[in-house]
């Protein structure tokens, strides 16, 4: 494994960020968390984060307080604070949350949300300096005893306030800034793989890519199985071991009538001959990460590539460490 980032001087870290920024991106495998740092489509250092092989990771970003990373595994979802001068997590922070053996984990509403092995879907809220009167949220930042919303047939993801599952697409209805008790509603499909909830909802399934309007809609046929969305019109989908790029904004969407069928995508070759499995957005960056454990990094200016020595990946999160420059 390279040197990590944490072993570079903090001259030579403010030079390797520059104007660009620089985002980490923690890769879930079953050999653990592994943290890579990202630059523009620099990519830097990595090591392992969490020893323990995970299923899902997700990052809660918080304004007053230290970032979350939240790893499912096969004991318990495990919670630490991203440590910014520290560059990464403590192995030694991580605090079980106590809902069993995890199999996906996402963020919606200031809160992770969790499905467990057993198909009940919780949610954590974290306290800290910044929510300290947060309800069921400790004041030493914590998190939460978690709270059930609901449950479904073999969950496979979770994405803001979208669950996929054998029996399809479920979406958390009420509760955070909505107030009142969540609950877990079925949104229809059948064998939903993965979804994305930020902006227009989308789902991967063996039937295909479908993105959810007057119902769900198709946007590609094939067997999907990873979809990602920043929210601001831009998507990746892994489609027949391809990847499928939707690179328009929604600014231009509504200008060219551009909706989210089968041409408003088109094939993206990867640097490498692998299949994409885990796919993420950052600031100004896409991440793709294969099953031969190769990251992948557009930020703008065509696809750069690393391959950091790791099988049976799982998923991807990314959290920004320093912002761009003016």
């Amino acid at each position: 494994m390279a040197p990590a980032e944490d072993d570079i001087s903090i001259e030579e870290k403010r030079v390797y960020a520059g104007s660009a920024g620089r985002t980490d991106a923690y890769v879930a495998t079953g050999t653990g968390v592994v943290r890579v740092a990202i630059s523009g489509d620099k990519v830097g250092g990595f090591e392992l984060a969490a020893r323990d092989p995970a299923r899902d990771v997700a990052v809660l970003a918080r304004t007053d307080d230290p970032d979350r990373l939240a790893v499912a595994t096969d004991d318990d979802l495990l919670v630490a604070p991203i440590d910014a001068d520290r560059d990464g997590v403590d192995g030694s922070a991580f605090s079980p949350v106590g809902i069993g053996p995890t199999v996906a984990v996402g963020v919606h509403d200031g809160e992770f949300l969790a499905a467990d092995g057993a198909g009940e879907v919780h949610r954590i809220r974290v306290g800290g300096d910044g929510d300290v009167d947060a309800e069921d949220a400790e004041g030493d930042g914590s998190p939460s005893e978690p709270t059930r919303i609901g449950s479904v047939d073999d969950p496979r993801a979770v994405d803001g306030p979208l669950v996929a599952a054998a029996d399809g697409v479920h979406r958390v209805m009420g509760g955070g800034a909505a107030g009142g008790a969540p609950t877990l509603e079925p949104v229809g499909l059948d064998d939903a793989r993965d979804v994305a909830g930020a902006g227009v909802p989308l789902a991967a399934t063996p039937a295909g890519l479908y993105w959810l309007g007057n119902g769900w809609m198709s946007a590609n046929e094939g067997d999907a199985t990873a979809v990602a969305a920043d929210g601001d019109g831009h998507a990746l989908a892994a489609v027949d071991d391809e990847l499928l790029v939707r690179d328009v904004t929604d600014v231009t969407d509504a200008a060219a009538g551009i909706g989210w069928d089968a041409d408003a995508w088109r094939v993206a070759p990867l640097p490498v001959d692998e299949r994409p499995v885990a796919l993420g957005y950052g600031p100004g960056l896409s991440v793709v990460v294969t099953d031969a454990g190769t990251l992948c990094v557009n930020a703008g200016d065509g696809w750069r590539h690393q391959a950091i020595g790791v099988r049976g990946v799982a998923g991807v999160a990314l959290a920004v460490v320093e912002g761009t420059g003016g």
